[in-house]
Order: C-alpha cells, then structure tokens, then sequence
C-alpha cells in the first residue's frame, strides 16, 4: 500500500473490517480454539498473571502437549505447518493417483516425490551416482580444482558467493561474498570448553569418521580429525550473528581488484567463474570483510590433502538424505538427535514431502494457492492492512523523542512500504528441467543447478519485482529492508494467527501485530538504517537516532537477564529487531483494537466469559507464542536465533505496555512488574 490511501479510505476499510472480524453469532462456524479464539481451559489455576504470563495462559497447554514426531518444538508455527502439510499431501495424492490434469509442474513433482519413495532403488545404487564426483575430488591436484567444486551446488565452500540487491543501490542485483565453511549450527560449538560442547564436538568427528569410512575413503579418523581442525579455524574468525546484524558495518563493496589484493588466499577469478558470473563486476560486496580475508588466508595455508577430505566429507554429507538408509541415518542421529534432541524420524511419505517443498517449493505453492488459498482471503488483508498503518502512523505523530526531521522520514518510509499478501502475481518456468523416477540425485542436482544458474544471471540486472523470498505456503511473514516491503504468505493466514470466526481481541493481537511486527522492522535497529526506497542511508538526525539507541539499549539489557536453560541466556542484542517487531508489532495493534472497540462499541468492548476486551487482547497474544522445546534445540536457537523463545516474546513484551498492567491489575508485587520509567517504549 502508499500514500494514496488517505483517512478517509481507512474509515470506509474500517467498515470491511468490522463486518469481516465480528463473529456472526448465528453461524455455524467457530474459532479454531476455544469459543471465541482463546482456549481458557489452558490457563493456570494457580500461576498469577504479573507473575509469569506466559505459564499463566499455556500451563496446561505447556504439561499436557507432546511435540510432534520429527521435530525439535511445538507451537503455532508447527502446527499451522502441520495443517499446510496436509493440504499439500491432498494435492500430491491426487497428483499420484492422476485425478489432476493439466497442473503446471505435476510432473515434475510426481517425478522428484517417486524418486524419494523408490528405496529399493536408492539401496540399489548407492554411492555410484555421487562416485564419480567422490573420485575427481580424491584426485584434486591444486586448490583451483577445490574451488571449482565449492562453487557448484552440495558442496561446501569456505567463503560463500551469493547474489541479493546492493544495499546501497536496491534496483539492481550485485555479488556478495560471505563467511561460510562450518558444519556446526554457531562458533561457540567449537570454541567452548563448558558441556555439552565438547561432546558435541566429538560427536561430530565420530560422524565425519563414519561417513568417509562408508564411503571407503582412507584414513578417515585422520581425516576426520583435521576436518573438524579446519573448520574451528574458520570460527573463530566468523563474525558471530550480532555483529551480522548490522547494515553498516558488514558493508564493504570492492571491485574485483580490490578483492584480489585485500583476500589473495583464494583464486576469485576462478571461483567467480565458476560460479557463472563474468569478471567484469563493478563491484562485489564483502559481507564482514575481515571473516572473508581471514577465511581466504585459512584456505590458502591449509594442506591441500585436508582440503580434499574437507570436500569430500562435506559434498557427502549435504546429500547424505538422499543415500542410502545407512547414510541417511546416520546423519539423523547426528544433526537431529544429537543437536536437537530429535528421537525419531518421520514417516517416508512426509520425508517425500518435505523434499518435494524444499526442492519444489514454488511448484507446489502455486498449486496451494489455487486450491485453498481464494482471491477472498487476500482481500481480507488488504483491507486490514491500511488500518494498521495508521495506528503505526499516530504512533509516530505522538513520538516525544523523535523531532519533526526524522519524523517527516519516518512518514515518507512508512507511505512506501510496499505489502505483498499471499502468492507473487508472476511464477518462475521450471518446465525445462529434466525430473526422472528412478533418479533422486540426479533430480536434485537438475534443481539446484537450474536455481543457480538464475541466481548468476540476476547479477548486474534491475530487480525483480514480481520475486519473493519464500514460498507462499511457508507458515511465514517479513520485512524485506532493500525493497521497503512487507510480506504476508498464504499459509499464515490460519488460525492462530488469523481466524475469521474469532473475537476481534483475538484477530487485533494476533494477524494485527504481525501486521505491525513486519512494519515494525522497517524501524528496528537494522531496517531503521534502510531509508523509504529501500537505500542504506542514515536518515537520522544524531538526537533522534541517540534517543532510538538508549531505548533499544534498555530492551536488550532486559531480554539479557532472561535465562531459559541454566547457564544459556537469551542474546539481547541478537534478538534486538525481533524484539522491537514484538514491542511495536503488540502496541500498534493494541491501538488499532482501540480504535475499533471506540468505533463499534462506542468505547466498551463487550464482556467474554467475565473477560474485558483488553484482557482478551492479551491472552490472544499468550496463547500465540506459546512453544514446547527441546533443551538442544532451545540451546542451539539461544545462540544463533535472531528470535527470543516463546515465553519471552510474551513476558518481555506485556511488561512494557501499561495497558496490560490495568488489564490485569499488576502491581509491584508481581514478579513481572517494572516501573514506568523502566518501561520501554519505542514506535
């Protein structure tokens, strides 16, 4: 949406709304949960809400739920998956069984799923359709043989090439070169000495050890033990995920000359190439340029034998799910169990699936959505959306610390946000990719192939426009900071998060504050330095960006002090923008719900099962990001998530927001209770 949508608009989207968000109570429908979207029965008896909100809404949710087989975590995203999951089964069944004719891509994706089911087959071949690469590898005589390979798909490199906008010239597409090269989820699981790290770190040799010695490589306790050497090199001169997050400072842009003299340990002629970019670049981007110039350097001094069983070891692993059982399993019990706490796999058929989304992922949404994603649904978040936007926008206008310069920016970045709902209006041809029965390997490395060579030839293009991030049925939303864009995919427009048949409390808390989390980043501590165009400029003054700054600086040292696994503390400054999406996301939609219980209910919003709107409100907001976790999970996520776990998105928030606190009379006798002058507020 821009600026065209005036006040006047809003009043007449309001009225869409209220008629699309008040229950009709002779329907036959209901909310998914509860009567009216909230299932008090799993609320606490005894946990008082100042105490931990978070338990006092979920106890009995939190007791009596099992995650479900296959996965590290329960909650609102898993289970909106699981609905999508079974929507796309339907879709695949009937592709199988032929009552579908005509599907762009069936096909294909009845070739890639067959392929996967066909286990006799896969045992059968075994390595013979990887030997080949497996052999070239072993016999690699320079280090130019090396890059070659880590340039190609299922390979991996030490330094990684991708293609995205120019940060400082979003219209058009330029290369990128990143840290990359380690198997283990962050640096912290190889640099710590405090359990369980250690063990993990010898767990992981012991799985590289297996999988070179199924492969029949030699040596393969000596070559496992100087993979694991090679890539704790590389951690410790990986920027960690904090320093990631800013704009400013992983910037670098080089031409390619510069790049040769600044990282000489690696041949960029020939890894560029390869890659199947030109030379000819104006410039490439070094995202932290210090972890590129030192894993350049690593690469350059280390043996070229190491090198070779790094290669190998990692070629066979990133598609050991596709091999036979013995490798398939293995790599399960390493990077599922033993990192996540997964005990046990899913069925093959879902396995099937899950491959068929991964590879397939647009192919199969653009069937999704045909099927149960209606041109209704996206018209019922255009009409939602604008109203949101305004209450952000009265959110600006009452700011004390801004001052009018930074304000009239703010107004011109929140006109220019561009909103996407549902599915892209353009899709990609995929129709002259080759997808066999009888060839799993081949099918991936056809689809892999066939994504790469359209990532290099975006570069030095103008943008797409009609491309998105992600797949439509991906249970996902986001702020893309380089096109001033909000994005809402098909999938998430289910209950819990949205509910046309919930109380309007519900509704506001939940889509309304995802609505307001995503516009939200447009002004967090990374997209803030994104202007309305999507450029990566300061439009700041030094005053109001000091006053941001001393706001965020307070949300992170309160997310700081939450420890969910002793001795593992939530990342304040890691999970700063989410935190701030959380804050502005739950506020922006509070005052939206304000505005419509003044409009519809002249003031008062009615009484639910002895519940006030507000409380209402809250309770949807609870019961949203409730979560069931494993502890290996929740640990690996503490390091590297940009997310807080669930009880923190809950409690961290509500404590800043004084309606909450009338809502649920708090006082300074509850736990959660901060003083007003603690109290963050931000947009």
């Amino acid at each position: 949406m821009n600026s065209k949508y005036t006040h006047s608009f809003l009043c007449i989207s309001l009225l869409a709304i209220l008629l699309l968000l008040t229950p009709d109570v002779s329907a036959e429908e209901k909310p998914m949960f509860g009567k009216w979207g909230v299932e008090t029965d799993k609320m606490s008896k005894t946990v008082k809400p100042g105490d931990d909100f978070y338990m006092y809404v979920n106890e009995s949710w939190i007791e009596s739920t099992e995650i479900p087989t296959g996965f590290p975590k329960m909650g609102s995203f898993v289970f909106v998956h699981l609905m999508t999951e079974d929507q796309i089964n339907t879709i695949i069944k009937d592709i199988l069984s032929g009552k579908t004719e005509n599907l762009t891509g069936a096909e294909q994706i009845k070739g890639l799923y067959e392929s996967y089911m066909d286990e006799a087959q896969i045992e059968k071949l075994g390595l013979t359709p990887i030997q080949p690469e497996i052999d070239a590898i072993m016999k690699a005589k320079t280090r130019e043989d090396i890059l070659r390979r880590m340039a190609r798909p299922n390979y991996m490199p030490v330094v990684g090439i991708v293609v995205d906008l120019d940060a400082k010239n979003p219209k058009e597409y330029v290369l990128e070169v990143v840290q990359a090269g380690t198997g283990l989820p962050e640096s912290t699981y190889y640099t710590s000495d405090q359990e369980p790290f250690p063990q993990i770190r010898s767990a992981y040799t012991d799985y590289i050890e297996g999988v070179l010695t199924r492969a029949g490589i030699d040596k393969p306790r000596e070559r496992d033990e100087s993979v694991v050497a090679l890539e704790t090199e590389l951690a410790k001169v990986h920027w960690s995920p904090q320093q990631m997050r800013d704009p400013v400072k992983r910037y670098h842009a080089m031409t390619p000359e510069e790049l040769k003299t600044y990282a000489p340990g690696i041949n960029w002629e020939v890894y560029i190439e390869e890659f199947g970019v030109s030379q000819d670049q104006e410039k490439i981007i070094v995202l932290g340029d210090t972890a590129v110039k030192e894993s350049a350097a690593i690469f350059a001094k280390t043996p070229m034998d190491v090198l070779r069983s790094y290669t190998v070891y990692h070629f066979i692993n990133n598609q050991a799910s596709l091999l036979p059982k013995a490798y398939a399993d293995a790599k399960f019990e390493f990077f599922s169990t033993r990192l996540n706490g997964i005990k046990e796999q899913r069925e093959r058929n879902l396995q099937a699936l899950g491959l068929v989304n991964e590879l397939q992922g647009e192919m199969i949404g653009r069937l999704y959505v045909e099927r149960y994603f209606p041109p209704a649904s996206k018209a019922e978040m255009e009409r939602y959306i604008p109203f949101i936007k305004e209450a952000f926008r009265e959110h600006i206008k009452n700011s004390k610390w801004m001052d009018e310069a930074t304000k009239k920016e703010a107004y011109a970045k929140l006109d220019g946000f561009a909103a996407n709902i549902g599915y892209p209006d353009q899709w990609k041809d995929y129709s002259d990719i080759v997808i066999k029965s009888d060839d799993l390997i081949g099918n991936s490395r056809r689809m892999q192939e066939w994504e790469l060579k359209d990532e290099a030839s975006k570069v030095g293009e103008p943008r797409r426009e009609w491309e998105w991030d992600y797949n439509p049925q991906q249970i996902n939303a986001y702020y893309a900071p380089k096109r001033n864009q909000i994005v809402f995919l098909a999938a998430i427009l289910q209950p819990p998060f949205f509910d046309p048949n919930a109380d309007p409390a519900v509704n506001f808390a939940a889509i309304g504050a995802v609505i307001g989390h995503e516009m939200g980043h447009g002004f967090d501590d990374q997209g803030s330095q994104n202007d309305a165009t999507g450029v990566l400029r300061n439009w700041w003054t030094p005053e109001s960006r000091k006053e941001f700054d001393k706001r965020a600086n307070t949300l992170v040292e309160q997310y700081n002090a939450y420890e969910p696994i002793e001795g593992a503390k939530v990342n304040g400054q890691l999970t700063l923008g989410e935190n701030i999406g959380d804050l502005t996301g739950l506020s922006v939609a509070y005052s939206a719900y304000q505005k419509f219980v003044q409009d519809e209910y002249d003031g008062k919003a009615p009484v639910i099962d002895g519940l006030t709107g507000d409380q209402r409100f809250f309770l949807a907001w609870a019961q949203l990001w409730r979560q069931k976790m494993m502890d290996d999970y929740l640990r690996q996520i503490l390091l590297s998530d940009p997310h807080s776990p669930g009880q923190y998105r809950v409690n961290g928030i509500v404590r800043n927001m004084g309606p909450w606190y009338e809502a649920f009379s708090v006082t300074e006798e509850n736990e959660l209770y901060l003083k007003p002058e603690d109290r963050v507020t931000i947009w």
